[in-house]
């Protein structure tokens, strides 16, 4: 029988063991930041009904969407995570507690043509916030907060979260009598920093849009406001009382700004930016988009925003919520290729390898599960190999600690611990050397899987 040739098809990605362990680490940090605002977890089936997952319709989704049918039943993977929060919370509307904050780390699938950091299996990362016909605003401040100590437990230093308010944009374009092209002239925006104003320009005059150049360039003098939040917001003050749904939007980026003072984000990790407007028409309020400074070619990093009607399509109950997603395959792997993955983290599958030098494993066992009982990831190695293969072994895998036992050892009581790092050996009573280990492995337990490279 002829081999086959193993291969990962394009757009999936798979990791060796020590990428594979940064990555987990990254997951595990996530779920605890999101833990500690309250967030419950959240998974859903990655197989939905058709009907369900396309209820809201949409040509590139059905073009995106793997689908496949199972006997009679038309289903498909889920090609994001807020369609499915948006089914789970119309289904179970009775059984949950509003404002209703879920997070939900998991895979999801997208039949697009595969590219450099664009995959077809990803795993994205979310939160939301649901409320039961009303939410407040400080939710739209939180949000934010969140990323900034998301991404700073992760290890990131350098990013900067873009904040901006739609009905900003929509109260603006009505007063320029522009209501019925808004959706088109805030997509083309929304590309500002990818293509530049002048092809922006082109758009929004061009036959598509049908702008006249008068409008084209009070649209692109607004969205070029800059400096400080603060000179922002009072640059839009000069154009309050021409409308109401704009004068509600600056309101609520105003509180918004105030809050996320409040929940202790730094100025320079944070602005309100004019150009984020965020594709997805379903947005209504405050928008985010997060971008690393010193690599501003990745584009967004984490992004979301307000939205008034999550389930809509599954129920006529008022259901407003306010989340982010990120996309942390993408973010994984771009961190990868920028050389920022932190390579002193420990990502050894033990933190201590067991040598038995005896034929009876008896003492080695025991020893093995008293390290695990002190919370050591303990790993007995009792294949029959040459003593070289046994520590090259370990120095592969980047077990930090070699744990000896041979007669010597168990007569005397003691064992002989070898720190790998170092070189350093010493035999010790067991209840030391546990204390050895504990206290070595300590030092690198908390290590963020980030670290960006020193500034010249």
């Amino acid at each position: 029988m002829a081999k086959q040739k193993p291969r990962t098809l394009s757009g999936f990605m798979e990791l060796l063991p020590e990428q594979q362990v940064q990555f987990d680490r990254m997951m595990e940090l996530l779920r605890r930041s999101y833990s500690l605002y309250g967030f419950t977890p959240l998974d859903t089936p990655i197989i939905e009904a058709s009907e369900v997952l396309l209820a809201k319709g949409g040509g590139e989704t059905e073009k995106q969407i793997y689908r496949f049918t199972k006997g009679d039943a038309d289903l498909a993977l889920r090609f994001d995570l807020t369609v499915p929060l948006a089914k789970y919370v119309a289904l179970h509307y009775a059984d949950l507690s509003f404002p209703f904050r879920r997070f939900q780390i998991g895979k999801v699938y997208r039949g697009e043509r595969a590219q450099r950091g664009r995959f077809r299996e990803f795993y994205q990362a979310d939160i939301d916030v649901i409320g039961d016909g009303k939410l407040d605003i400080v939710n739209e401040a939180e949000i934010p907060a969140i990323i900034y100590n998301t991404f700073t437990a992760l290890g990131l230093e350098r990013f900067q979260i873009r904040v901006n308010d739609r009905k900003i944009l929509n109260g603006f374009y009505a007063m320029l009598g522009l209501t019925d092209q808004a959706p088109d002239i805030m997509r083309t925006v929304d590309k500002l920093d990818k293509i530049g104003p002048d092809k922006v320009r082109e758009l929004l005059v061009g036959e598509d849009i049908g702008l006249t150049g008068e409008a084209a360039g009070e649209i692109l003098s607004v969205i070029a406001i800059k400096g400080s939040n603060q000179e922002v917001l009072t640059a839009l003050e000069g154009y309050r009382g021409r409308n109401e749904l704009f004068d509600q939007g600056l309101d609520e980026l105003t509180t918004v700004v105030k809050y996320l003072a409040a929940f202790g984000v730094p100025e320079d990790h944070f602005a309100v930016d004019l150009t984020i407007a965020r594709g997805l028409d379903y947005y209504t309020g405050t928008v985010y988009e997060t971008a690393m400074l010193d690599h501003p070619e990745i584009g967004s990093i984490c992004s979301g925003g307000r939205y008034d009607n999550l389930a809509e399509y599954y129920t006529d109950k008022q259901l407003p919520g306010v989340g982010i997603s990120i996309g942390l395959t993408r973010l994984f792997y771009v961190l990868s290729e920028q050389g920022m993955l932190n390579g002193d983290m420990n990502t050894a599958p033990a933190d201590a390898l067991i040598l038995p030098m005896t034929d009876d494993l008896s003492p080695a066992i025991s020893f093995a599960s008293q390290l695990r009982q002190a919370g050591v990831r303990a790993q007995l190695y009792t294949e029959q190999k040459k003593f070289k293969q046994k520590m090259s072994y370990a120095d592969k895998t980047g077990i930090p600690y070699v744990v000896f036992l041979g007669e010597d050892e168990i007569a005397r009581g003691v064992v002989s611990v070898k720190d790998m790092a170092s070189g350093q050996q010493q035999t010790l009573p067991q209840a030391q050397a546990i204390a050895l280990i504990q206290s070595g492995i300590a030092t690198r337990a908390n290590a963020a899987p980030i670290r960006e490279p020193e500034r010249s």
